[in-house]
């Protein structure tokens, strides 16, 4: 007979929450896989009742959707938390915000409920802020890139060179400018496989125009959600009846 892990099973799991978190800072430059670590070792510092796995390593119930890459910083990455007791979400908001690091903010937390977390995203708004760049080139580049019917750029994996198709997964893009010498383009992706991430589209904008990038850009996911007809996308926290509202995917301080 197989072998069971020894003592009762875990307890079962009772409530879940949603969680919108910042990462900022210098903890933009967190893989993915220490974001999830933090957090797991926040969890038990902030002794909430979290719900674990059954078999012999028994872990956290946490869910990831969508994580940004590393070195972007985002306003909107969402994690979902299974427990083992009731919690309130005011309260886990609060006692894991002060067990994080600072740089990762929780700024929302909500029961689950209605359809699931991936469910809710396709889509994500991203801001890159471009330093020594002009609007006038970005403005160009982005008419160039908008006109095309597909665009395909070639990314370096682990498995070798892959083509995504940039102008496939742009919504729309526009640009503005903080300043004479710095350039802020603005731009939803759609969540395409493989993903299409921020410094896929410079390489697109940079292979049908002249368009200069000196310094390294500064990527700041803005929000996450599922795609609207008008292109904005709705709250992934927000009940299912109140998808149509405007998220509150705002950039904070």
């Amino acid at each position: 007979m197989p072998r069971q892990p020894e003592g009762p099973p875990p307890p079962p799991v009772v409530a879940r929450m949603r969680l919108r978190f910042g990462k900022r800072g210098r903890l933009r430059f967190l893989s993915h896989r220490d974001i999830a670590r933090t957090f797991e070792r926040g969890l038990r510092r902030a002794r909430l009742p979290v719900a674990l796995s059954a078999g012999f390593s028994p872990h956290p119930r946490l869910s990831w959707v969508g994580a940004a890459p590393t070195g972007a910083a985002s306003e909107a990455e969402y994690v979902e938390i299974a427990f083992s007791a009731p919690v309130d979400p005011g309260q886990v908001r609060q006692a894991l915000d002060a067990a994080l690091p600072p740089g990762l903010d929780v700024l929302d937390c909500v029961p689950a409920g209605g359809r699931s977390l991936p469910d809710r995203i396709d889509a994500s708004r991203w801001q890159l802020r471009l330093p020594g760049v002009v609007t006038a080139d970005l403005d160009a580049a982005i008419a160039v890139l908008l006109a095309r019917e597909s665009l395909v750029v070639e990314r370096v994996t682990k498995d070798g060179k892959r083509g995504v198709d940039v102008r496939g997964a742009v919504v729309w893009a526009v640009c503005r400018a903080e300043n004479d010498t710095c350039a802020i383009l603005d731009v939803v992706v759609r969540h395409t496989t493989p993903a299409v991430r921020p410094d896929d589209v410079l390489t697109a904008l940079s292979a049908v125009a002249v368009l200069s990038v000196p310094v390294p850009p500064e990527p700041t996911r803005l929000e996450q959600g599922r795609l609207r007809e008008d292109g904005t996308l709705a709250d992934p926290l927000a009940p299912d009846r109140d998808e149509a509202a405007r998220p509150v995917g705002r950039l904070e301080a």
